[in-house]
């Protein structure tokens, strides 16, 4: 269901797609200016402001404890109607979940995240596990590294994938019971994905209609292009 949203300029308007740049390492897709231009909401998770102001891109919202501000930033922000939301430090999110959180407010279901992964792994992993969480049921958060992408999967997925690309399927808390796959070279029906096992690495797309089922559990989806070392 779509809802209205303010803008920074306190318009409103229908917000379809999401997209939220945290502050670990970023590594652009080819088609990223294709992506920000359908974009109805840009969030940079504090840090992440920078990657927009590498990019001459202002976001909507910058959001966070707001600490890797550079000096004059906020100014600069503010002055271009950019909407900033401080938190107190002493929070319990990070501020990539707060941009989620944010995302998650304006009743967006579709959210792809730019620089969530590398410089640091305590982030890289709890930013991909935040996708896992109940409180995000129902959101496609798609995270992008590259030409790789990354994506939470419970219950019916059809990520968007090529023939001949790369897919690995990993149990995320647990095992992950009853899988069934149809376009992979190397289908699971009604199959156990144990935890910790590397059963389900590198598949590969055969079927650009392609279907993942997980009944009992999640995986976390990686899709990788064909030739990519």
């Amino acid at each position: 269901m779509l809802k209205l949203n303010p803008t920074s300029g306190g318009r409103w308007r229908f917000v379809l797609q999401a997209i939220v740049f945290a502050n670990g390492e970023f590594v652009p897709p080819a088609d990223l200016n294709a992506r920000l231009a359908t974009a109805d909401l840009i969030i940079a998770a504090d840090g992440g402001s920078q990657h927009c102001r590498a990019l001459g891109l202002s976001p909507d919202v910058i959001i966070g404890d707001l600490d890797s501000l550079e000096r004059g930033a906020r100014a600069d922000w503010e002055a271009q109607g950019v909407h900033l939301i401080s938190h107190l430090p002493e929070k319990d999110q990070t501020d990539f979940e707060l941009a989620l959180l944010h995302a998650k407010s304006t009743g967006v279901e579709n959210i792809t995240v730019f620089g969530a992964l590398g410089r640091r792994w305590d982030h890289s992993f709890a930013n991909l596990l935040l996708a896992a969480q109940s409180q995000f049921d129902g959101f496609k958060i798609l995270f992008l590294h590259g030409e790789q992408r990354l994506l939470v999967i419970k219950g019916r997925s059809s990520p968007d994938a090529r023939i001949g690309e790369r897919i690995s399927l990993l149990p995320l808390g647990g095992d992950a019971k009853l899988v069934s796959t149809r376009g992979l070279k190397y289908p699971l029906k009604d199959e156990t994905l144990f935890f910790g096992s590397s059963r389900g690495v590198s598949n590969v797309v055969v079927d650009d209609k392609l279907e993942i089922i997980v009944p009992d559990g999640i995986l976390l989806c990686v899709i990788s292009p064909e030739k990519y070392d």
